[in-house]
C-alpha cells in the first residue's frame, strides 16, 4: 500500500530504520500505536499511518536541545522526567528524517542491553554520536551518586550537630519550660 501522506513515508522509513537495529521488534501496547522495542522495552512510540506523525523517544543526551524545537514537548505520563521527548508534526509538514533517525538511535542505545549494543555498527551514516564523557566527568558523576565529596559530608555533619549545641547552651530552666507547659 503506497503512503497516503508525506508524513506516512517518513513514518515507514523511521520504522524500517528502527527495526534494522539488533534485537528490535514492533510492539503495540494500546490502539493507535505501533512502537519500536528491544527486549520488550519500548525505545520509540510511533503513531500509525494515516494519522499526524508523532514520535516519542528517550533522549538522555540531547533532551535539552530537542525541547528547544517548536514541535516538541516532554512526553506525558511522567516519562518526560526520565528524558522522553515527543515530537508532533502538523499535516503537510515534512518532518526532519535524519534528526528523527538520530533520536531513534539514541533512544535505542538508552534502552538496549549491552550484549545488543556490542552488535551495533559504528554510528549509522547521518547520525551524530553522543559525546563521550571524560574520565573527570565520570568520577564527578560517581561522587555525586555516592552522596558527594568528603567536604560536603563534613558540612552536613556539622549542620546536623548545630541544633544540639543550641539546646545544650540553654539554661536548665529554659530547656524544660516547653515540656512543662504541654504536660499541664
Amino acid at each position: 500500500m503506497p503512503p497516503r501522506k508525506a508524513s506516512d513515508a517518513v513514518l515507514l522509513s523511521l520504522r524500517k530504520f528502527g527495526l534494522a537495529l539488533p534485537g528490535a521488534h514492533t510492539k503495540s501496547p494500546w490502539p493507535g500505536h505501533l512502537d519500536l522495542a528491544v527486549n520488550d522495552k519500548t525505545f520509540a512510540y510511533l503513531s500509525l499511518e494515516g494519522e499526524p506523525l508523532s514520535i516519542s523517544c528517550k533522549l538522555p543526551h540531547s533532551q535539552d536541545a530537542a525541547l528547544m524545537l517548536s514541535f516538541t514537548k516532554p512526553t506525558g505520563y511522567g516519562l518526560g522526567r526520565s528524558g522522553w521527548v515527543t515530537a508532533t508534526f502538523a499535516a503537510g509538514k515534512r518532518p526532519p528524517l535524519e534528526m528523527l533517525q538520530a533520536w531513534i538511535f539514541e533512544s535505542y542505545r538508552a534502552q538496549a542491553p549491552k550484549r545488543l549494543l556490542k552488535q551495533l555498527d559504528p554510528e549509522p551514516a547521518g547520525v551524530a554520536k553522543a559525546p563521550a564523557r571524560s574520565k573527570r566527568v565520570r568520577k564527578q558523576s560517581a561522587k555525586k551518586a555516592r552522596g558527594g565529596t568528603k567536604q560536603t559530608a563534613t558540612r552536613a555533619a556539622s549542620r546536623a550537630a548545630a541544633p544540639r549545641k543550641a539546646v545544650a547552651a540553654q539554661s536548665p530552666k529554659t530547656r524544660g519550660a516547653g515540656k512543662r507547659k504541654r504536660a499541664k
